[in-house]
């Protein structure tokens, strides 16, 4: 596989880990530590993620506990949380911090699974475009002669394949995504 293609391949994957990441943010009727991967937490002058400060577990399917490792840190753990875009309302009991997930709204469901559409219609435009730009590479190549017209013909073919792969994989992940927010 030539070199153009190896490029194009690990922008594909960026894309396809960003769009996992920014599903993760996105909050279900479940409760999942994942939900905080954004959240920092003024430690000792520092932004810290909130789960190097502290351990979050999942004892039941709607509920989290955090529980700081330094006991003076949960005033700033919950303000982190309810300044945070993920409309929770922590409380603690001077150990730990609980946070009940409710159900989701089949309103606010609609409107997650018209994001996680957005998102991953970005990310197919996105990997489109480096389809794009390893093809305008690869004419630039065969234009200097570095290439001849057989081997731009299947490296072409060769990316079409790549981007319809990761567009599959995008897909994919958009689905599961959906069942997710829909599940009750």
């Amino acid at each position: 596989m030539h070199q153009a293609i190896n490029g194009c391949e690990e922008r594909m994957k960026k894309t396809l880990a960003s769009l996992k990441e920014g599903f993760a943010s996105l909050r279900t009727g479940r409760a999942s530590a994942s939900l905080f991967d954004r959240i920092r937490v003024d430690y000792y002058g520092e932004k810290s993620p909130l789960n190097q400060v502290a351990n979050i577990s999942i004892p039941e399917a709607r509920l989290i506990v955090i529980q700081p490792w330094d006991k003076n840190l949960i005033g700033e753990i919950e303000k982190a949380i309810r300044s945070s875009e993920l409309s929770l309302n922590p409380s603690n009991d001077g150990k730990v911090i609980r946070i009940n997930i409710p159900p989701l709204t089949e309103e606010r469901r609609k409107e997650l699974v018209k994001l996680a559409k957005a998102q991953a219609e970005q990310s197919r435009v996105a990997v489109r475009n480096i389809r794009r730009d390893g093809n305008e590479e690869l004419k630039k190549l065969l234009k200097d002669g570095e290439l001849t017209e057989d081997e731009e013909s299947k490296y072409g073919e060769e990316l079409q394949k790549l981007t319809d792969g990761y567009i599959s994989k995008l897909n994919v992940a958009l689905e599961e995504k959906e069942k997710e927010i829909l599940e009750q």
